[in-house]
């Protein structure tokens, strides 16, 4: 089960970071105080994620359940972020933008693999074992 986290996790983090990508070269900062996104929101959830992904690799590692349900709480208030913006996307209108803004696929495949992700750690923590 760690390698098929593993796989998703990286697919949850590669476009996360393409997401981020977009929203920078699109003026992201520039724009901060006329989007609905807060700064603070926009690089928490990846610092979060990215914080969980350590925990969780130091649990299997260490075979320590502790530190597998720490990644599973650090990537539940991740995943909370994450659903935040997603909603306020949802709700300004920028999925029914054509060509502009950021492509649905993209968001839809950060979403489905990052609650693919919380799912999996979720049961890696519940396991009997780690590994």
């Amino acid at each position: 089960m760690g390698v098929v986290t593993a796989v998703t996790w990286t697919i949850a983090a590669l476009a996360g970071v393409y997401l981020l990508w977009l929203w920078l070269s699109g003026g992201g900062l520039r724009r901060a105080k006329v989007t609905r996104f807060p700064v603070a929101l926009i690089f928490s959830h990846p610092a979060l994620a990215v914080s969980a992904l350590g925990f969780w690799v130091a649990g299997l590692v260490t075979g320590s359940r502790a530190l597998v349900w720490a990644a599973f709480a650090v990537l539940a208030v991740a995943a909370l972020l994450g659903f935040a913006m997603f909603t306020r996307w949802l709700g300004g209108g920028r999925h029914e933008r054509g060509g502009r803004g950021i492509p649905v696929v993209a968001v839809v495949l950060h979403g489905v693999a990052g609650v693919t992700t919380f799912a999996l750690v979720f049961l890696s923590a519940s396991a009997a074992r780690v590994f």
